[in-house]
């Protein structure tokens, strides 16, 4: 098994869905993104949006949430390379977030991630970069969110 393979280079891993209800909108809104049309359907119905909907950054968290349990879930699929099974670490970074449509209440959204490439990190010898296009889909198929990250892989 080469890393490529391992990781699933070029293939689009679908990393599960979720139903954003009212109730949750409003609570991560009041946490992290306190704007009207994210916590109340009366300043909803005013704004430009409509209604009610999800903040794009809780759209991201529950991307992240899913990336990780798939990772979690995959861990023991059988590393059959040489040298040890690779470990993910912390992510440096991403770039090119565009929130491309509101996701309203109720509304079920299908994360994904397709594995670009990966190269080495000059600067931490047995460290490797690897870039993941990030995606989230509504139930008709539109994609409402987009960003490329990037994770740091300990692989030889």
């Amino acid at each position: 098994m080469t890393l490529d393979d391992y990781l699933m280079i070029g293939k689009q891993i679908d990393l599960g869905s979720h139903t954003f209800r009212a109730d949750e909108i409003k609570e991560f809104a009041a946490k992290y993104d306190p704007q009207p049309f994210h916590m109340d359907e009366a300043a909803a119905a005013q704004s430009v949006f409509g209604r009610l909907c999800a903040s794009g950054w809780h759209t991201c968290a529950m991307w992240m949430r899913y990336n990780l349990q798939k990772r979690q879930d995959m861990e023991g699929a059988g590393w059959g390379g040489d040298g040890e099974q690779p470990v993910f670490g912390p992510s440096p970074g991403f770039t090119n977030l565009k929130w491309l449509k509101p996701v309203y209440v109720d509304e079920t959204i299908t994360f994904t991630r397709t594995a670009k490439a990966h190269r080495t990190v000059a600067s931490r010898p047995g460290w490797r970069v690897m870039t993941l296009i990030c995606e989230a889909f509504d139930s008709s198929g539109d994609k409402v969110l987009e960003f490329e990250s990037a994770v740091l892989l300990k692989a030889e």
